[in-house]
């Protein structure tokens, strides 16, 4: 009788099918597993660039919240400079207003010695209006005008001594050339250049130089020296010492020079005639344009204000320095407030043995 086969339910068949699922499932699962990687890489990827981007932002925004802070400490600081300028100004002001009760105190109190000095000086006016229309009348009998023959061939034209080989006329540009009194000074000297230069009692002074000029005898030689704190020739230290009278180039250059000058600061008479010292050849004729005693010496004083004293002394200092034996004819502008000018100047007129007119308005 023939065997019958056992059959086994666990045979090889089963096994290799058994294989081949669980390895399906373990590829299936491995492909899955790596999709998932790649996937979480690129998220990761794609966070930390995120997270980068957001780190420059705050390293920017820490950027600005420092150039802020420093701006905002300029602005303090700004801040408080103005506030410490606004201070200055005030107590500026407050120093001004003290300052000009203390003029209007003193002229007030020198009204009398002014009246008397304008009374000399009107009378001076009409004198001086009489030699000028002796003046015009010889001129017009074609004659040279001599009202005095002093040493030499030295000749007097209006009260002024008009001779020499080298003459200097020495112009005060100080800013009390602006006008004839003290208020109308401290509001003209903060007015624009252009409206300085066409004051009236600048451009009066400005007609005396051109007159004086045309007076100068034509084989004679001149300079034009203007000082306020400082000395300087009109055309600047790099032109010549003197001028021919006959160089109508450089006489016209040189007076337009002096309409471009624009008065301001104070006055040294001492600088000026330190000026006259300096000068090779020295000059034997002045001419000294000027409205008054000067305000300092070789330096700016102490203060804001000069006192009368004060001014003597500069003067007498200046005196000192002036060389001996050069007359220094003086044309005195009027000026409010300094009625010890006159006087003064006239003393310097006799011990230089010059001459001193106080013009009117409307000369020359």
């Amino acid at each position: 009788m023939k065997r019958r086969r056992t059959v086994n339910p666990f045979g090889m068949s089963f096994l290799d099918v058994m294989f081949c699922g669980f390895g399906s499932v373990v590829l299936l699962v491995m492909i899955v597993n790596a999709n998932a990687i790649t996937k979480r890489e690129e998220l990761h990827k794609d966070l930390r660039g995120e997270v980068d981007r957001r780190e420059r932002e705050v390293l920017t925004g820490k950027k600005y919240l420092v150039e802020l802070r420093a701006v905002i400490d300029e602005i303090d600081e700004s801040r408080k400079t103005v506030r410490q300028t606004s201070r200055e100004v005030r107590t500026n002001i407050g120093k001004s207003k003290a300052e000009l009760e203390l003029v209007h105190e003193e002229t007030v109190s020198r009204t009398s010695h002014i009246n008397d000095l304008q009374s000399d000086l009107k009378s001076l006016d009409r004198e001086a209006k009489g030699l000028q229309a002796k003046l015009d009348l010889q001129e017009e009998k074609g004659k040279q005008v001599r009202q005095f023959i002093g040493t030499g061939d030295r000749q007097y034209l209006t009260g002024l001594k008009m001779g020499g080989n080298r003459i200097l006329i020495l112009v005060d540009i100080s800013a009390s050339m602006l006008d004839e009194t003290i208020v109308n000074v401290i509001r003209r000297r903060n007015l624009s250049d252009a409206q300085k230069r066409v004051s009236t009692k600048w451009r009066q002074a400005i007609k005396t130089v051109e007159w004086l000029v045309s007076q100068l005898p034509p084989d004679a030689r001149f300079q034009l020296i203007t000082f306020n704190v400082l000395a300087q020739p009109v055309l600047g230290t790099a032109g010549p010492d003197w001028i021919d009278t006959d160089d109508s180039a450089s006489v016209d250059k040189t007076i337009d020079a002096l309409r471009e000058v624009i008065p301001g600061k104070g006055t040294s008479l001492l600088r000026a005639f330190t000026a006259i010292r300096n000068l090779e050849p020295r000059p034997d004729n002045v001419y000294l344009l000027t409205d008054g005693l000067p305000t300092q010496g070789k330096s700016k004083p102490f203060g804001n204000t000069v006192t009368g004293k004060q001014r003597m002394r500069y003067f007498d200092q200046a005196m000192d320095e002036l060389p001996k034996g050069i007359p220094v004819n003086t044309i005195l502008f009027p000026m409010e407030g300094d009625p010890f000018a006159a006087s003064a100047f006239w003393k310097l007129t006799i011990t230089s043995k010059g001459s001193m007119i106080s013009p009117s308005k409307d000369w020359p």
